[in-house]
């Protein structure tokens, strides 16, 4: 199935579902910095592109895939963030179903925060993509059941022109591990480390954590410990030489990206990128459900879905 990437970032959604063999032809984003990335570890053309206008359909348009896929911008609904969907980032959710809506392209996959189910803008998009024609289903995966050693929670909202709702919604939950992936998991002992030092949001949470549990979710800021930081009662252990925060190396492979892919740019730059991310075997977990769906199809066995029901 052929594919485009929009709100593609250094590419972890391009590359999870290109691994289980999506052809992506083509990306698009606006950030210098990733767009660099993207092109460093990608083929096929990444275009700097607000979508915005008019732009992102002509694109499309022109291009013909079968299936769109992105996240955009998930600032205003997540929990890092001011949570105001007035700002105006919230609106290229709606800018992404816009070029869904007039290109009717078979398929779409959009991912985001899971604080987005709470929102007037899910709901707005929702029924754009219904009055469209599309079968839609949406589930909250954490990646640390889906084979990343990371707790992290997203929204993915996949849709098709030609299946009923809630049409994935059994692939989703079936393929899930029985257990969450620990770094250890993962890695075995090759971080050279069993604790290590993650900077919390505030400091009622704890900041240093244990190879043998999933990751907290990798943001976009990575800083040193603090002077004088003061042991959580919620720390497995104290502030010791040995406890470090992780490398931008580091967290680039807890977000499943693989040991050569290139990261290149300043550090600020990198730990924004890599935070923002969407894990590569999270994006192949979402395609292999895909994947598996279509073959299904193909072999004539259908599961039967809940019905999905809109508030």
């Amino acid at each position: 199935m052929q594919t485009i990437d929009l709100f593609a970032g250094c590419g972890g959604l391009s590359l999870g579902f290109q691994n289980v063999g999506f052809e992506v032809l083509a990306a698009v984003d606006t950030w210098e910095p990733a767009l660099k990335v993207y092109r460093e570890n990608f083929t096929h053309p990444i275009y700097n592109l607000n979508l915005g206008n008019a732009g992102g359909i002509e694109l499309v348009q022109d291009i013909k895939p079968t299936m769109i896929i992105g996240g955009p911008p998930c600032q205003d609904f997540s929990s890092a963030g001011k949570r105001d969907e007035t700002l105006g980032r919230a609106d290229l959710t709606i800018s992404y179903v816009d070029v869904i809506v007039t290109t009717q392209v078979e398929w779409f996959v959009m991912e985001n925060v899971e604080r987005i189910v709470k929102s007037h803008i899910l709901k707005n998009a929702l029924y754009l993509l219904k009055k469209a024609g599309y079968g839609i289903s949406y589930q909250i995966l954490d990646a640390s059941y889906c084979g990343v050693p990371q707790t992290r929670k997203r929204f993915f909202l996949v849709g098709h022109k030609h299946s009923a709702d809630n049409f994935l919604l059994p692939y989703f939950n079936k393929n899930l591990s029985t257990k969450p992936m620990t770094l250890f998991d993962y890695f075995g002992d090759t971080l050279g480390i069993e604790y290590y030092y993650r900077h919390p949001r505030s400091y009622a949470r704890r900041g240093i954590f244990s190879i043998y549990e999933p990751s907290p979710t990798i943001r976009g800021v990575n800083r040193p410990i603090p002077k004088g930081y003061s042991k959580h009662p919620g720390d497995p252990v104290a502030i010791s030489k040995e406890i470090r925060p992780l490398t931008t190396k580091e967290r680039s492979l807890i977000q499943t990206f693989p040991e050569d892919f290139i990261f290149s740019g300043n550090k600020t730059d990198l730990e924004q990128m890599i935070g923002n991310a969407v894990p590569v075997k999270l994006a192949k977990y979402v395609a292999n459900c895909i994947h598996e769906y279509l073959h299904d199809q193909q072999q004539n066995i259908h599961i039967t879905a809940p019905q999905l029901e809109f508030s």
